[in-house]
């Protein structure tokens, strides 16, 4: 009987050769949850009219993707919820008084024209989310601006921000209010210690990873810490005031817009951090956060033009 010899043959197929369990729907709700407990403080801080905002801008960023996509005949993709993690984002980056018409038009330019006209989810070219709150701060300025909120409970929420304050070194209050968020701001932008619970919360279910935020928080404070005339309290009252946390974490980290390339995720942070300084340093306005990301957005291709990794095989030195 003659010997036959059984090849093994391996099996090759097409991608994707690594299976996850992860979804688009699963991790921008795990987004959602991030952002419930600054969303809840700011009912709680401003009033129930805070929540009025952030529904209405939800419901409006909804159904604009609804309607936009039945107008053209294109699938259905309000269940991926990024639509709703794209109101939430534009809302909370509102003042609590805001009048209900001014999110639902940010919503449209959100959802139609930065991200339905360029091809819907993973092909925008900026976050939507910013784009629309950076067009309405330049349409409706003194609206964007407004920050005089009445509140049962205060006397009065009628001050300018902690970060125009300390800006214009009238700022009065204590780093515990910062930590805390017993000043005037945007709705989800004043209260550090909700903004670490959804942080944390993120990091650990995966849904951001460290190096943008990390490099983006150390290189503003290095910055800061310099331009502040090398005071460590300055540098914790720009931390915890304005939207830095908010960007670096909610924002800077959106998967679409941001670098795939660990060293590209890194210079990312590094310029949004550069960036965020010059303009609060220099420029007339007291923020940079949104403008900062806005502008990182756009020179992304450039952060992954030169940190791709070397393709195994490919351009090793010869001996």
């Amino acid at each position: 009987m003659e010997n036959t010899q059984i090849k093994k043959i391996p099996n090759v197929s097409s991608s994707p050769h690594f299976r996850s369990k992860l979804t688009t729907h699963g991790e921008m709700l795990d987004v959602i949850i991030a952002m419930i407990p600054i969303t809840l403080w700011g009912a709680y801080h401003f009033g129930l009219r805070s929540l009025a905002v952030v529904a209405i801008t939800v419901a409006a960023s909804v159904l604009f993707e609804y309607l936009y996509e039945k107008a053209m005949h294109l699938p259905i993709t309000i269940n991926d919820l990024s639509a709703v993690v794209t109101g939430m984002i534009l809302a909370l980056n509102m003042p609590p008084q805001i009048p209900f018409w001014v999110p639902v038009i940010g919503a449209a330019f959100s959802i139609i024209v930065v991200k339905q006209l360029y091809g819907g989810l993973g092909q925008n070219f900026m976050n939507p989310a910013l784009a629309g709150r950076c067009f309405l701060h330049i349409s409706f300025a003194g609206l964007m601006t407004d920050f005089s909120c009445a509140k049962i409970g205060y006397d009065a929420l009628t001050s300018a921000t902690p970060l125009a304050q300390i800006e214009n070194g009238t700022f009065d209050g204590t780093l515990l209010d910062l930590f805390l968020g017993n000043h005037a701001g945007t709705i989800g932008e004043v209260s550090v210690l909700c903004l670490l619970i959804g942080i944390v919360y993120m990091l650990y279910k995966n849904v951001i990873t460290i190096q943008i935020p990390a490099s983006y928080l150390i290189t503003f404070a290095v910055f800061e810490f310099i331009a502040g005339g090398f005071n460590p309290t300055f540098v914790l009252m720009q931390l915890m005031s304005g939207g830095i946390l908010f960007g670096a974490c909610f924002m800077a980290n959106d998967y679409v817009t941001s670098p795939v390339t660990h060293k590209g995720q890194i210079l990312y942070g590094i310029f949004l951090g550069i960036m965020t300084g010059v303009i609060r340093t220099f420029a007339p306005s007291a923020e940079g956060v949104s403008y900062s990301i806005l502008l990182g957005n756009l020179l992304v291709p450039i952060f992954e033009r030169y940190t791709i990794p070397t393709a195994f095989g490919k351009g090793g030195s010869k001996k």
